[in-house]
């Protein structure tokens, strides 16, 4: 009877599981699809890509502003009751983002929309993490970091369907968020409390609790963002078509998708710590040899390769925060990893697109090898220091 009970129980954790990574994979896809929608509008109505880039801004502003509010409200209202709610907000404010097509009006709709989808990204992860089971955390994270990549490329393929145009692809995203709040209301219920009263930690009060795996949240962020933004201008350096430089950043994002669960299956049988270490020295390797390779058919294997470890790097954080953290710790650590992420994205591009304007194309792989070689430097110095 134990046994059945214990078969039950282990069934009910991954419908659990499923029902979450469906509700994250949906929200991917709302988020994935917005953010070249809203560029491609401004871009039609003649504004600046200078001012386009402020306009995306202004959600991981909101990321930022909003991941120290996410444990209280979750201990106020419940994890569950937050969650919901801002799946139906996110859908409004992207109707209403729909309904005024005003730059102006966008910067505070786009900073509110990062405010109001952060709690439901953050606690569904939170959800996940708490969920895996210690034995099968590896795998389940990898899945869950699979997914959620794979989210995100997929929103920008919705275009390709439902045009850039009118209503039809703001009604997608809404739709998505709609759809988003209902795959949660079906395992609400199943979920564990990671709400509860008693001993709180605070965002800024967990910070020095793991100033490592936040330091890698940063690397990993700001790695990411620049070389989505900034690949294409060191290929015109050498002459590179923009074309073969779209498919390099494709390669490498097929890197990230297809290589997490095996990553996570590696963090089972050794630690999160020592395959994260893996990652970021793999990174720094990628990073020396891109100029090295960049006009060979060996750039191919190394953006993919490249794009898999980079953002293991954050993979494996997260697997570490499951197995170090709970409860409070947990939503608070997970709050901010959002917002060291936000902090990544917004820091590192402008400091690689700053080295490259100094001293030319190397200053991207200078900038992004020094960050990765500096966080592997830490992490070998606090063992020894431990």
């Amino acid at each position: 009877m134990a046994l059945a009970k214990s078969e039950t129980g282990e069934r009910v954790q991954w419908a659990a599981i499923t029902g979450v990574i469906a509700t994250v994979s949906v929200f991917a896809i709302a988020q994935g699809l917005s953010y070249p929608l809203l560029s491609f509008i401004l871009q039609r109505q003649g504004v600046s890509p200078a001012v386009i880039g402020l306009s995306a801004a202004m959600t991981p502003v909101g990321f930022i502003l909003s991941s120290p509010l996410i444990p209280g409200l979750a201990r106020r209202f419940g994890a569950g009751r937050t969650a919901l709610s801002c799946a139906v907000l996110s859908a409004l404010v992207l109707a209403l983002i729909g309904w005024t097509q005003d730059l102006y009006l966008w910067f505070p709709l786009r900073f509110l929309i990062g405010v109001v989808t952060n709690p439901l990204y953050v606690l569904s992860e939170i959800w996940v993490i708490a969920l895996a089971p210690p034995s099968r955390r590896g795998r389940v994270m990898g899945i869950y970091s699979t997914i959620i990549s794979a989210g995100f490329a997929a929103g920008p393929l919705c275009l390709l369907a439902v045009g850039t145009e009118g209503w039809p692809p703001f009604l997608v995203g809404i739709l998505a968020f709609l759809f988003c709040g209902a795959c949660l209301a079906v395992v609400v219920k199943r979920l564990p409390k990671v709400d509860q009263a008693g001993e709180t930690v605070s965002v800024l009060g967990f910070m020095p609790l793991a100033w490592l795996l936040l330091s890698a949240v940063v690397v990993a962020a700001g790695f990411e963002q620049s070389v989505l933004a900034l690949l294409p201008v060191y290929g015109t350096h050498y002459g590179i078509p923009e074309a073969r430089m779209s498919a390099l950043l494709s390669m490498m994002i097929a890197g990230n998708i297809a290589m997490q669960v095996p990553l996570g299956l590696l963090a089972e049988r050794l630690t999160a710590r020592l395959v994260r270490f893996g990652c970021v020295s793999v990174t720094v390797l990628g990073c020396v040899l891109l100029p090295v390779l960049i006009e060979t058919p060996l750039i191919w294997p190394c953006v993919f390769i490249w794009g898999a470890v980079s953002y293991g790097i954050y993979t494996m954080s997260i697997i570490e925060l499951g197995e170090r953290f709970a409860g409070s710790a947990l939503v608070a650590g997970n709050a901010a990893f959002s917002l060291m992420w936000g902090v990544g994205g917004i820091v590192v591009p402008p400091l690689a697109g700053g080295a490259m304007d100094v001293i030319g194309a190397a200053g991207l792989p200078v900038t992004l090898g020094a960050i990765c070689a500096a966080l592997a430097v830490t992490t070998v110095f606090r063992r020894r220091v431990v």
